[in-house]
């Protein structure tokens, strides 16, 4: 019987879960026995690393202590120690090794897995996830969005009681998603998806420290040392003020209270952000908010009484949880690593879990490519795939040749949140050029199709109807397929 493993690789916290022997989605725990575990790395002596508890205790203390790097997932930001420079996706894939190691202790070999990631993430960071999950010696054939995942594990849990259109409302250590999802039984379908890149856990507790370091100046007359207090402290008094109305911090001998009122002003303006996003999203879909037939809640910035209190505002009624909103996303991720997998190696039990699933995903992005008005004389964003279009799906549209004897045509495709025609607001995530017959006059056709499949791989088309000329690219999570040249597999990782 094969092994199917679904990972959150998380901002801040990690976690593991699988699909047993009983056809359930489990909680795999690490080896400390947690189940969740912190998404830091720490750099020892020479290739040895410590990845989760340990470090986190060193995050914003030591500077071989790394941590909240899947923000930066697909950027050009690398991270220095010791003379050695790590990218983001060298330090995802020691978490994922970790984890791997730690499944695999409890599981025996892993057949092949799944990550998840935000919904809102770019073409780039979804390719340096998988890359990662490469490096770290996982067999990687799907990925799934969070808030895909999450539904996926309410609609498993409820069996067929579901009927209807529900928010997912996924506020974690990093980002925010909010999808709206169609789920009849065990039947999901995700109708529109949006999300903040930086609204999450992390930024409360900044801002908590913010805040405490402000009193403990007006107090003191000095600046609060981060070996004093840390983020990471301010990250434990933002627990207790989600159970309290107040809390007495000790720092370096002096008694700071902070309320939670002060603290909830203090991120009042990243509850907004959110709040915003979820309207938006739920106008794209043309519903109201009080439509909606309920809101499942993800991750654990949810438990902060100021958010449940913005989402009963929004939605006029009582979110739906679970009682481990840290767990609910790599839950979802087992049984779509299941539902993906090689069912033949599922034994009867397993099979029946998720013989009645059915996932139906969309875009996250508009895709385009840049072309050419000639009334207007100017170049302009054409958008081929709406975001939020069904998957799988294929679009093709015509352009023509601007010149007699052209021989090329430049190929650019793009990407944006929104449909979006001024160049300069779109990102260009693939250049090439098509090269034509010579002699013939303007007007040629050029056929553009881009196409999903149910992976969530793009393939675009580029193609001269006349000459049958064309350029193919696949983007997305194959494109970099091959695991990147990198010190990750000297490193014992514990």
């Amino acid at each position: 019987m094969a092994t199917f493993i679904g990972i959150d690789l998380g901002t801040t916290f990690s976690a593991v879960a699988n699909l047993d022997d009983t056809g359930r989605p489990a909680i795999v725990a690490n080896r400390d026995g947690g189940n969740i575990t912190p998404s830091v790395v720490e750099f020892r002596a020479e290739d040895d690393v410590l990845v989760g508890e340990e470090p986190r205790k060193s995050l914003f203390i030591s500077e071989n202590a790394i941590g909240r790097f899947k923000r930066e997932m697909g950027g050009s930001k690398t991270y220095e120690v010791d003379g050695r420079s790590y990218t983001p996706t060298d330090l995802s894939a020691l978490v994922l090794k970790k984890l791997k190691q730690d499944a695999e202790a409890a599981l025996g070999p892993i057949d092949s897995a799944v990550v998840t990631i935000p919904a809102n993430f770019a073409n780039e960071a979804r390719d340096a996830t998988l890359a990662a999950a490469k490096q770290a010696g996982l067999e990687i054939n799907h990925i799934v969005n969070e808030p895909t995942a999450a539904a996926l594990y309410y609609a498993y849990k409820s069996g067929d009681e579901l009927s209807g259109t529900y928010a997912v409302y996924d506020l974690g250590g990093g980002t925010f998603d909010i999808s709206i999802i169609r789920v009849e039984g065990q039947d999901v379908e995700i109708l529109a998806a949006n999300g903040v890149h930086r609204c999450g856990g992390d930024d409360f507790d900044r801002a908590l420290h913010a805040l405490i370091s402000a009193k403990y100046k007006s107090t003191v007359g000095e600046d609060l040392d981060s070996a004093d207090f840390s983020v990471n402290d301010a990250e434990e008094e933002k627990k207790s003020l989600s159970r309290r109305d107040k809390v007495i911090v000790r720092v370096a001998r002096q008694n700071i209270e902070i309320t939670r009122i002060e603290f909830e002003e203090s991120i009042s303006s990243l509850i907004t952000q959110a709040r915003l996003a979820t309207e938006s999203t739920i106008d794209e879909v043309d519903l109201s908010a009080n439509k909606l037939t309920g809101v499942f809640l993800v991750g654990g910035s949810t438990r902060i009484p100021a958010v449940e209190r913005s989402v009963r505002g929004i939605f006029g009624k009582d979110p739906i949880s679970t009682a481990n909103v840290d767990e609910v996303v790599a839950l979802g991720a087992a049984v779509y690593a299941a539902y993906k997998g090689d069912r033949s190696k599922l034994n009867a039990i397993q099979k029946k879990t998720i013989e009645q699933i059915k996932v139906d995903e969309r875009t996250a992005m508009c895709f385009g490519t840049i072309a050419f008005d000639t009334q207007r004389n100017e170049s302009y964003n054409s958008v081929i795939i709406e975001k939020n279009h069904k998957i799988p799906c294929s679009v093709t549209e015509p352009y023509y040749t601007l010149s007699d004897d052209q021989t090329a045509v430049d190929i650019s495709i793009t990407e944006s949140r929104a449909p979006e025609k001024d160049p300069t607001f779109v990102k260009v995530i693939q250049k090439g050029e098509l090269k034509l017959p010579e002699g013939r006059p303007a007007g040629q056709e050029i056929k553009v199709t881009y196409s999903f499949d149910d992976n969530q791989i793009m393939h675009c088309k580029f193609l001269d109807t006349a000459s049958g000329r064309e350029e193919v690219f696949a983007l997305s999570m194959t494109q970099n397929s091959e695991p990147i040249e990198s010190e990750i597999d000297k490193f014992t990782v514990e």
